[in-house]
């Protein structure tokens, strides 16, 4: 396997989408915070998710799931597809996208690259564990973060 890209860029500037499911049930959304990395000698990518969102749910109830990059033409969709709620409506018709099957989950046709992950770890990110001015500026009345850790089994 392999993925050349900017590490320290390819989260926060080109955004990413995140798929939980299977194809007959998934949700999506963006995500510009993220790693990929090494642990416990696997290749691993580092996803956050708000507890409050839809696909929270999906992560939780699903073994694998997916983070795809796109060429920069579809960063309008990417923002519809972060700003609206799978749980309120079907966010995925009209998008744009393609699903397609990607090892035991679901990433999209226009990607450019999808990296299938196999979840290792879920760890709930403790705002009284966080510096102050992070926890005010980052969850403020909002929701906290889980961290979820996936092997990644397959690059596409």
């Amino acid at each position: 396997m392999e993925f050349k890209t900017d590490i320290l860029k390819v989260f926060d500037k080109q955004w990413a989408l995140l798929t939980a499911g299977k194809q007959d049930s998934f949700n999506t959304m963006t995500i510009s915070w993220g790693g990929l990395g090494t642990l416990w000698n696997k290749p691993v990518a580092t996803v956050y998710v708000r507890t409050s969102r839809y696909t929270h749910d999906f992560m939780d109830s699903n073994d694998y799931f997916t983070v795809s990059f796109y060429p920069e033409e579809f960063k309008k969709q990417l923002g519809v597809l972060g700003s609206k709620s799978g749980r309120d409506m079907d966010k995925m018709n009209g998008s744009g996208l393609t699903p397609v099957a990607a090892g035991d989950s679901v990433s999209f046709s226009e990607a450019e690259v999808t990296l299938v992950c196999k979840k290792l770890f879920r760890q709930e990110l403790k705002v009284e564990n966080m510096p102050a001015e992070v926890a005010k500026a980052m969850y403020d009345g909002q929701a906290p973060h889980d961290m979820y850790i996936g092997e990644i089994v397959e690059i596409i």
